[in-house]
């Protein structure tokens, strides 16, 4: 552009020392016409120089947008997998919970059936006990404890004071018991004596334990000779250590000599029953 200033005015130095007033002023208006025209083209110029750099702008905070949006967009597509593979594990899981639930239920009801059978010989106990001893001796208790059978029988019915020998009358009252136990051959009875607190010493016996499991191995062979099978008899002394009252007054001690005969399943053949349940529950699924 310089280059081209330089020549317009060499032109006209030129062509003033070689032309007319009047031609150098057309001149000099041709040439101040091509100045304002250069000027008006450059100022075009720049602006578009300017239009360029805002578009390239434009374009680069498109391109900007545009990588963002691909990452959201990606970001998008990897949350939409994950969560129809946790909604799938989900669901998996969930039937499986279910399927756990429902095989839960079924061995608890199993266990509820074996336990409601084993309350059932538990009840049928009873009743037989009641019907063979009677109802009407205030010596003998019959009851139930968290499901095992109880029979309490008063020491004035099967001993004499102080003595571990059983009464005639006691074969009578055993005879009723030993008729329940062999009627219930997969159960076991436990012959639990108790003495009051009075201090005992009569050789060969030393003390109240020693009389109170002497006490409990009578009944148990008065048992046996009744035919009550010896694997089903248990012999337990208990001494003075479980009174049902104090020890206060003749009479009180009088009720804690006590023999108890406890029924109950043998606890091994119950876990057989429910094992045989747990089996036949594995096999149905």
């Amino acid at each position: 552009m310089k280059k081209l200033m330089l020549l317009s005015v060499c032109s006209m130095v030129l062509l003033a020392s070689c032309v007319s007033k009047k031609e150098y002023a057309a001149l000099e208006a041709k040439q101040q016409e091509t100045q304002d025209l250069l000027n008006t083209a450059t100022v075009k110029l720049n602006s578009c120089l300017s239009d360029v750099a805002a578009a390239n702008a434009r374009v680069e905070a498109m391109k900007e947008q545009l990588a963002d949006l691909r990452k959201s967009n990606d970001a998008l597509i990897k949350s939409s997998q994950d969560l129809t593979e946790l909604t799938s594990k989900g669901a998996t899981n969930l039937e499986k919970s279910l399927e756990s639930l429902k095989e839960s239920n079924l061995k608890i009801t199993r266990l509820q059936d074996a336990l409601t059978r084993k309350d059932s010989v538990t009840l049928a106990i009873v009743t037989s006990l009641k019907k063979e001893v009677g109802m009407n001796d205030s010596d003998i208790e019959i009851n139930v404890e968290k499901g095992v059978v109880f029979i309490s029988i008063a020491d004035k019915l099967l001993f004499q004071s102080g003595s571990y020998n059983v009464t005639t009358r006691a074969n009578e009252i055993l005879g009723k018991v030993a008729t329940v136990i062999n009627s219930k051959p997969d159960f076991e009875a436990m012959v639990e004596s108790h003495t009051d607190n009075v201090s005992y010493s009569k050789p060969p016996l030393l003390d109240n334990w020693d009389l109170s499991v002497k006490r409990a191995t009578s009944v148990v062979r008065v048992l046996e000779s009744l035919g009550v099978n010896s694997q089903q008899l248990i012999a337990a002394g208990r001494s003075s250590y479980v009174p049902l009252v104090e020890n206060d007054t003749a009479e009180n001690r009088a009720k804690n000599r006590r023999t108890r005969i406890v029924v109950l399943p043998k606890i091994d053949q119950f876990y057989e029953m429910v094992e045989e349940e747990m089996k036949n529950l594995s096999a149905e699924n």
